[in-house]
């Protein structure tokens, strides 16, 4: 254990492709071996049953089912449900026109999943696309989630839950393809149980489908140049989702504009196009119902589609009961609360290609009673917490909205049950650093300001900002809210520039 407070240096995050963990070798999922479970149940002649996340009512979890539904659950492999006559992992391609939501509150997964489906060589990163119900099947399938610094390797059997012989979770619209089915599985094995997803935001599935950088912008108070942010990110392939906003009616109340309140929907286009002589902007959203949409301006049945060019009504207009439909970006921007883009590299920030950013990681612990000191309220004890010291290099631009650095920081779980894991409020704090030294005192922070800083404090799995820093020797500081918390966490740091001091104190390996 380090001394309280020393300062750590941070660890570069070198390039996983071929390393353990990295995606080219992610670490087998509580040590479940997809390959040798394959080979094992092929010459036994077996269907394999995964004991780690088994056909019973523990993996559905509570409270998504009444004790007599439950019951009712019967778990059957897909060529054993009704209406299935050729099972299949893919048919004709991925698309997020393929599945709809079931009974389980996961909007926010499948909000996500909707806009993976646009970024072909993630998804296969995501959904290993040479498993069949044909070659060599024995009831095995496995996917492929990033989490908390690695990707992992989750497999699973393809026993789904049904009643009355249709499936209860997200189901597709061919009753011949799988691919979502099974996915869900393997990340509701991830969670703990099916019941373990139930509500969540966009930003976790993201982070999970990518392990790239994610960027929350808040709708109530967007920076100016939104709008160009979001042309750029689509451009650069990142995958984006948003949210409405909880009011105080149930759950799943739909507006009587045809939006979802507290829903998650994918943003699936932007366009600007010509209307009465003025230039209008738009944004294309789908809710992962697969039906249900918006009905104000430029929906599918607005009288204002035949006042465009006959160009652009064939280009965007698709009159389908889909869940798909465009809105005015005024309209987006009042009736829904933030707007979550991930990325493997934030070039949409900067709009350069190629990307010039470089990212560095690290993983650290807060220890009560020794490196737990709360947040600056708390003046004696806030210099224990894990001091990161880094040194920026590069050219900087006086304007004001060129960001080049982003810093978030994610507490990782203490238990694999997603709903039972404690979420402390986290956030941060830097602080241009005046002189060498391997440990800050509390006088150093009862004399200085922050520089920047997470802008609140939140109960949420990673808290993150993006800001301005000019080239010089910094500080950073993750903290809990309160002093004496104990909890893991991983510091991300992005920047357009050469970052120094990349590596860890030896007596801190």
């Amino acid at each position: 254990m380090p001394p309280p407070g020393v300062c750590l240096n941070i660890l570069e995050a070198r390039s996983k492709q071929n390393g353990h963990g990295g995606s080219k070798n992610p670490e087998k999922f509580l040590q479940q071996d997809y390959e040798q479970l394959k080979q094992y149940c092929n010459i036994r002649g077996l269907r394999y049953i995964d004991e780690r996340f088994p056909p019973d009512r523990n993996s559905i979890g509570a409270g998504i089912l009444s004790p007599s539904d439950l019951d009712r659950v019967v778990w059957l492999r897909p060529a054993k449900i009704p209406n299935v006559a050729n099972p299949c992992l893919i048919i004709d391609g991925i698309s997020r026109f393929d599945f709809g939501q079931g009974i389980l509150g996961d909007c926010w997964f499948l909000a996500s999943l909707g806009s993976l489906t646009f970024q072909s060589d993630i998804l296969k990163q995501v959904v290993p696309v040479e498993q069949t119900f044909q070659e060599s099947y024995c009831g095995l399938f496995h996917f492929r989630f990033w989490r908390f610094g690695g990707w992992v390797d989750v497999v699973i059997d393809d026993k789904l839950p049904t009643i009355n012989g249709r499936l209860i979770f997200v189901h597709s619209k061919d009753p011949n393809e799988f691919w979502p089915a099974l996915l869900e599985k393997a990340y509701a094995k991830v969670c703990g149980s099916y019941a373990d997803m139930n509500a969540g935001s966009p930003a976790e599935a993201l982070m999970d489908f990518t392990g790239g950088v994610h960027v929350t912008v808040q709708l109530s108070d967007p920076p100016q140049n939104l709008w160009e942010l979001i042309i750029r990110a689509g451009q650069s392939k990142s995958l984006m989702s948003s949210g409405t906003l909880q009011g105080e009616t149930p759950a799943n109340t739909v507006l009587s504009n045809g939006l979802v309140e507290g829903h998650a929907y994918t943003i699936t286009g932007v366009k600007e196009m010509l209307h009465q002589g003025n230039v209008v902007r738009l944004v294309r959203l789908w809710n992962p119902w697969g039906k249900g949409e918006w009905k104000g301006d430029w929906s599918d049945g607005s009288p204002l589609w035949r006042t465009v060019s006959a160009e652009d009504r064939k280009l965007c207009l698709s009159v389908a009961e889909d869940g798909e439909f465009w809105m005015p970006f005024k309209d987006f921007c009042s009736f829904f609360t933030d707007l979550d883009i991930c990325c493997l590299c934030p070039s949409f920030l900067d709009g350069e290609q190629p990307c010039k950013w470089r990212t560095s990681m690290f993983e650290g612990r807060w220890v009560s009673g020794v490196t737990a000191g709360g947040c600056m309220n708390y003046k004696d004890t806030f210099w224990i917490n894990p001091q990161f010291r880094l040194k920026l290099h590069g050219d900087f631009s006086e304007n004001a909205n060129d960001k080049n650095i982003f810093v978030s920081v994610t507490q990782k779980p203490d238990k694999r049950r997603r709903q039972k894991c404690r979420k402390f409020h986290i956030g941060f704090s830097v602080f241009e650093r005046t002189k060498p030294t391997r440990k800050f005192p509390a006088a150093f922070f009862k004399s200085r300001t922050p520089v920047a800083q997470s802008k609140r404090f939140l109960d949420a799995r990673e808290v993150m900002e993006v800001f301005r820093l000019k080239p010089a020797e910094y500080l950073i500081v993750p903290s809990t809210f309160g002093p004496n918390e104990t909890a893991s966490f991983l510091l991300t740091i992005v920047y357009k520039g050469e970052l120094c001091f990349a590596s860890v104190s030896p007596e801190l390996r």
